[in-house]
């Protein structure tokens, strides 16, 4: 049999998790199915699948096989739009993620410019305050803020944020605006997206300063956190664009600023592949452009 047939039949299988129900998704008969996964394994001289009466589950040398012909499958599939002229009319679903504010305000105006360019492009836009494994998830571009590590995905810089220092007119008219970071241990202290009951901020560029401080809130959404600040509990520390709109009001005030650590980079991330899919190149493109003309980014 066909290898490529084989192959999809096998992740059909192992992504339904049975054989009737890739059967219907590939819509050929479960003798069909059968018959390719077995042809597969004696191909391969190897147990891809555990089958009972009740489930089919994939063996560790299946498990890995299932990922290694997912990339290969992609592959085709790309190679194949390349070479029948995609490019020039971008098609089919393409995923995006950020981290939720930053998503709302900056990636959405872009999807929705890119919609009414392309309309044979959907996009699936996942907004979540999380690390996003784009190979494990399959997800095509993401926006990340922060130093990334070394890694086999395409970045582009699009920007950089600071990370900042903020609290509301009255809580500084109340409690004093800090000088120096050590001041900070008098002050009312909101932490934005973590769980330990202390946090350690650093400060400065070369040599930087560590304070350790103990939060009186925690709150994993940052939503959260600026709100906390504008209602005057504390002082927390968010990155740049999270409260611009709040700076532009006066409704929170910078401090510290002469004591911040360097600015953090935005980059536009893409998975790396032999051949360029459209739908993604025109995205970042569009994307980057867009990022690219805030004012909050350089």
């Amino acid at each position: 049999m066909d290898q490529i047939h084989l192959m999809n039949v096998f992740v059909a299988v192992g992504e339904e998790e049975g054989f009737a129900a890739a059967a219907r998704r590939l819509q050929l008969s479960p003798a069909a199915v059968t018959r390719a996964i077995a042809a597969l394994e004696e191909q391969l001289s190897v147990k891809l699948l555990l089958r009972t009466t009740r489930n089919v589950r994939l063996t560790e040398a299946g498990r890995r096989y299932l990922d290694d012909a997912r990339n290969i499958l992609a592959s085709i599939a790309e190679a194949n739009q390349a070479a029948a002229g995609v490019n020039a009319a971008p098609k089919g679903n393409l995923s995006v993620t950020a981290s939720v504010l930053f998503g709302k305000a900056f990636v959405m105006p872009c999807i929705l410019r890119y919609l009414q360019d392309y309309p044979e492009v959907d996009v699936s836009a996942y907004f979540i305050d999380r690390i996003v494994n784009l190979m494990d998830e399959g997800i095509d571009v993401a926006v990340r803020i922060g130093h990334l590590p070394d890694s086999s995905l395409k970045a582009l810089k699009v920007g950089e944020v600071r990370r900042v220092l903020c609290a509301s007119p009255d809580y500084l008219a109340k409690h004093g605006t800090p000088r120096h970071p050590v001041d900070l241990q008098r002050h009312t202290i909101i932490a934005a997206s973590g769980i330990s009951p202390r946090v350690e901020w650093k400060f400065g560029t070369h040599d930087p300063l560590v304070v350790r401080m103990r939060p009186r809130l925690t709150v994993t959404s940052n939503d959260a956190a600026i709100a906390a600040v504008t209602s005057g509990l504390g002082i927390c520390r968010l990155l740049s664009y999270q409260i611009a709109d709040e700076l532009a009001a006066g409704r929170v005030q910078i401090v510290l600023a002469d004591h911040e650590e360097a600015p953090w980079p935005v980059h536009v991330l893409h998975r790396e592949s032999k051949f360029g899919s459209s739908k993604v190149r025109h995205f970042i493109d569009l994307l980057a452009s867009g990022l690219r003309e805030h004012r909050q980014f350089h």
